[in-house]
């Protein structure tokens, strides 16, 4: 059984695309320059849209 959906690797691949082009940004309003930074965030958006993504690990 897969971890990730579809919606989620599209997200994610977004996310990673928009940050190496420079347009990615946090919640913060900065830039991101990291690429763990940019496929949390499309799990993020992912997790939002109702894709198939596991719960956030807790803290």
């Amino acid at each position: 059984m897969t971890k990730y959906g579809p919606k989620a690797a599209e997200k994610v691949e977004k996310a990673v695309h928009e940050m190496k082009e420079g347009t990615l940004k946090s919640g913060s309003g900065k830039k991101v320059t990291s690429r763990k930074q940019a496929v949390a965030i499309g799990l993020s958006e992912a997790r939002e849209a109702g894709g198939k993504v596991p719960k956030r690990a807790s803290k």
